[in-house]
Order: structure tokens, then C-alpha cells, then sequence
């Protein structure tokens, strides 16, 4: 069987992690010939980490046209299906992971989609973009019972769920790496941790709020910020995050993308990992700190409460989570529990279940010339 998973970015983003791991596993299962599609922005010509030799990778470069998200969506799909086209019947399954690229698949022929989150857009072109990825693809996939039931709930389909895997023993090595901890120790000290960015999704200014509660009573804590590119623009939100961390007097340490290598330590050596997000398909990042002994806030979100259980906190508010953090900092738990929670999840599982999927599922559909 030959499968193409499609991506939109080369970056380190929730999707993408879930497409490399899925798309290696795949390729470890007798008979599959597995290719990863995606599109190569800002010169990028490789993912950010690299990529077994038994996945073969297309990045089809993408030149970035300006500013406006809406233009920049409608170019990426129209770049990615006119390479992707090209070669589309020759695959047997061909399996989106994102609006973007389930509008690309689905210009040469039909895929299947998996959602890992629904966004919201106020764009016409774009809600229609969004609605075509849930509403046109040949089958679904959800990595979440809630977000399965939110695509009920709002387009009456009923997607198949198979949950992620984690790369449990990647985390659970960096809490063994006692250099690299060293070293985030020596240039970081004592500090709260946070994955993903700023971006109104991750709930950024909540956690910077919370930390500067905190801080009264662990006064050499620092809050430490790691993550990624994403396709919208946050400038409005990024700006009032630092307005507030100006007015609140408090400097958060800005990391950005941190080298695939190097994460599993610097998420290893937090004091706590605060995940608050707004709005999740999955959580991966919990489940990784988790893996590597270290607790986790997080957002009483449905999703989150399926995922991970009582292995977490959950608060909701900024003093809640300044206050869990503090329960956290003051008497960690026993992360015996957690740890075992991450690895129960494996890409291997993931994989078979994909498989079983393609297999007894209508997704491989002929191909039709691109409209």
C-alpha cells in the first residue's frame, strides 16, 4: 500500500510532530510505502528534525506572499495541490492533516482528514475552506473523543478516533540527560515552563498572570516560554502580552524554537509545565513533560480531562493556576503515575489502528482532474 500524509509546515507544530511520528511508524509496518507532502516556507527544505530514511519527504517550496492570513491560506493550498496533483494517483491512500492540505487533496481527488482541533475564521473564504476540510473529505479521523463530538455536534459526522502516540522514552531520556539539564539549570535557573508560543489559543497572558502571582513567594522563579511558527498573525496579542508583562514588571525568558535535541531536557528540568490552553485536540506537550517526571497544570478543558486524566491539575484561572503551581513547586508529586500514563500511548498503537482504518474504510478513491 502506498500512503501520502500531507502537511502544511515543515515546522515544529502539534500537527506536524503528529504526521512525522505517525508517518514513521506507518512505514516500520510491513508492505506500506510511506511519503510525507508538505510545503517548504521561508526557504525550509527539510522538517525540523530529521525523518527516518524509510519515509520519503516531498517539501514543494512556497514563497510567503505578505502579511494577510486569508491570501497566504488560499496560496498555500493552490501551491501544495498543483505539486501534490501531479502524482495523486498514484498513491492508494492519501490522508490531509489540516485545512490546508485536505483543500489541497481534495482539488486532484478525495482523502481522509484528520482534525485535530476546529478553528474559527470570520472570513468567508476561510470558514468555507475550514467547512470543506470537515464536511468534503472521503473519511475522519479525530485524535479526541471531545473533538469527535464537537464535529458531531456542529456537522452531524461521526469521525473514527485514534488517539496520538508520545514519544514517551524521548522524554523520559532527557529526564536522564544530566548535561543537558546542567545546562538549562546554569543559564535558566528555577523555572515554570510553557510550550507553543504566545498565541490567544495557549493562553499566554492567563500563565503570565498566574506566574506573576506566584513569583510573591518564589521570587527566583522564572517563566520560560518555548515555541513554534504558526500561519496566523498574533502581533495584536503578542503586543498585549507585553503590555502586561511591562506593567506587571516581569520579564519572561522568550526561547522560541528550540532544537528537537534539546527539548527533552529543558522540559525535564522545569520546576512545572503550564499548559492553559483555550482550545486543544489533543496534548502532547502534558503528556511529554509527564513522561519526563515533571507536573502539569493544565486547563480543565474536556479534551484535556479525557486525555490526561488525574495524572494533571487542572485550574482555570489565573490565581487557580498560580495556586496549583504553587501546590506543585512546594510538594511535587510522585511522577511514577504520570510517567506511566505517557507511555502507555505509543505510535506503534497509533499506526496499526491507522492501518486497520485505511484498510476498512472507502478512502482510496480513483483520482479526478484538478478543477
Amino acid at each position: 500500500m502506498r500512503i501520502a500524509l500531507l502537511t502544511y509546515s515543515t515546522r515544529p507544530r502539534g500537527g506536524v510532530v503528529h504526521t512525522l511520528a505517525l508517518a514513521e511508524a506507518l512505514a516500520r509496518l510491513p508492505g506500506l510505502d510511506v511519503h510525507v507532502w508538505t510545503l517548504g516556507r521561508g526557504g525550509d527544505t527539510a522538517f525540523f528534525r530529521s525523518v527516518d530514511p524509510a519515509v520519503t519527504v516531498h517539501a514543494v517550496p512556497f514563497a510567503e506572499i505578505g502579511d494577510a492570513v486569508g491570501p497566504r491560506i488560499l496560496s498555500s493550498i493552490d501551491v501544495l495541490a498543483a505539486a501534490f496533483g501531479e502524482v495523486r494517483s498514484s498513491y492508494d491512500v492519501v490522508h490531509a492533516q489540516d485545512c490546508i492540505s485536505a483543500n489541497a487533496a481534495m482539488l486532484s481527488g478525495s482523502c481522509v482528514r484528520t482534525i485535530h482541533h476546529l478553528d474559527t475564521f470570520t472570513t468567508p473564504e476561510l470558514v468555507a475552506c475550514h467547512d470543506r476540510a470537515v464536511t468534503d473529505p472521503a473519511a475522519r479521523i479525530c485524535v479526541s473523543r471531545a473533538v469527535a463530538d464537537e464535529v458531531t455536534a456542529g456537522w452531524g459526522l461521526t469521525p473514527t478516533v485514534i488517539a496520538n502516540g508520545v514519544d514517551a522514552a524521548r522524554f523520559a531520556a532527557g529526564a536522564a540527560d544530566r548535561p543537558g539539564r546542567a545546562r538549562w539549570r546554569a543559564r535558566l535557573g528555577p523555572y515554570v515552563l510553557s510550550l507553543g508560543g504566545i498565541e490567544p489559543r495557549k493562553g499566554t497572558i492567563d500563565l503570565l498572570e498566574a506566574w506573576a502571582l506566584l513569583r510573591a513567594r518564589h521570587p527566583t522563579l522564572r517563566f520560560v516560554l518555548a515555541g513554534g511558527e504558526t500561519l496566523f498573525d498574533y502581533r495584536d496579542y503578542r503586543a498585549a502580552f507585553d503590555r502586561r508583562a511591562a506593567e506587571l514588571g516581569v520579564q519572561p525568558e522568550l526561547l522560541g524554537v528550540v532544537a528537537h535535541d534539546e527539548l527533552p531536557s529543558l522540559v525535564a528540568e522545569a520546576s512545572a509545565l503550564g499548559f492553559v490552553s483555550t482550545k486543544e485536540g489533543f496534548g502532547l506537550a502534558p503528556l511529554e513533560a509527564l513522561a519526563a517526571g515533571v507536573p502539569v497544570v493544565a486547563r480543565g478543558l474536556p479534551v484535556l480531562r479525557e486525555v490526561l486524566g488525574a495524572h494533571v491539575t487542572y485550574a482555570d484561572t489565573p490565581r487557580g493556576i498560580a495556586a496549583a503551581l504553587g501546590r506543585a513547586l512546594d510538594a511535587p508529586p510522585d511522577p511514577a503515575a504520570g510517567r506511566a500514563h505517557a507511555h502507555g500511548f505509543s505510535w506503534e498503537r497509533c499506526a496499526v489502528e491507522h492501518l486497520t482504518f485505511y484498510r476498512s474504510s472507502r478512502v482510496r478513491v480513483p483520482a479526478r482532474s484538478r478543477r
